[in-house]
């Protein structure tokens, strides 16, 4: 009976948090339509009905009083004014997936004073972070095509990981400077295209001038870490290939600020 009791309660809240969107499927995914919870602080579940979250749509949370916004990895796509004039809206966390945000996404939302990027982001529509609080927008990727007022009459810098590529001195019209982490960071890894006998390597992202040593280990459970190179970050950023990968059949690799 307790169990069964369980299952009821679990299957309630579950139905309780799905009550809260309204939805659209095509194809098998979820585009979230409305929100009509009463809740400030909404987390958008990854799957609803076994069908996988995707998307956010237009006008999907335009004008509400919520606080916070959490996405799942699932969502890719954030539609044309999704969360504009959310005026309380102070924090977005967004999904390692998300590829696009539409036009005026985020327009006018005065509270936010900063975004976080994930990598995969690729498009920023017309206007998307306009007339926000913003004090700075975080890209841990390379530089999205923008559209030249995503940040409109903002007062933000754009912060970006050294070693990434397509960033200038300014994006969109807001100036540019490098991100430096507490700690160093493997960007891009992957084989050297079309070099003979490419080595297996990565790009290093830290501080300007910071010194790191790259280490490698053919088996975690010994963890038996054998220093390989010291390299000096000249701009923030060095390159890593390693001759030796095919001499393993699985190697492990970290680096450590010195």
């Amino acid at each position: 009976m307790k169990k069964l009791i369980l299952v009821l309660y679990l299957l309630s809240a579950a139905l309780a948090v799905h009550a809260q969107f309204t939805l659209a499927t095509n194809n098998g995914a979820i585009t979230i339509t409305d929100y009509t919870g009463t809740n400030p602080v909404v987390t958008i579940p990854g799957s609803i009905n076994g069908y996988p979250v995707t998307s956010v749509g237009d006008s999907s949370f335009a004008y509400l009083d919520i606080s916070s916004v959490t996405l799942p990895d699932s969502v890719t796509g954030i539609g044309d004014y999704a969360f504009a004039g959310c005026l309380d809206l102070t924090n977005i966390t967004l999904g390692n997936r998300l590829a696009s945000i539409g036009s005026y996404a985020f327009d006018n939302c005065l509270s936010l004073s900063s975004v976080t990027l994930p990598n995969t982001v690729t498009s920023l529509g017309e206007e998307a972070f306009a007339n926000c609080g913003l004090a700075g927008m975080y890209f841990w990727g390379n530089a999205p095509g923008p559209d030249a007022t995503v940040f409109l009459d903002d007062y933000t810098t754009v912060y970006y990981l050294p070693g990434t590529t397509g960033w200038g001195t300014s994006y969109g019209d807001a100036p540019t400077a490098p991100w430096t982490l507490p700690y160093p960071l493997i960007l891009n890894r992957g084989l050297v295209a079309g070099i003979p006998g490419a080595k297996f390597g990565f790009t290093i992202s830290w501080a300007t001038n910071g010194t790191v040593a790259v280490e490698a280990c053919a088996d975690l459970s010994v963890s038996n870490w054998q220093p390989l190179q010291t390299n000096n970050l000249i701009n923030g950023t060095n390159y890593f290939g390693d001759p030796q990968w095919t001499n393993y059949p699985a190697r492990f690799y970290r680096v450590r600020g010195l």
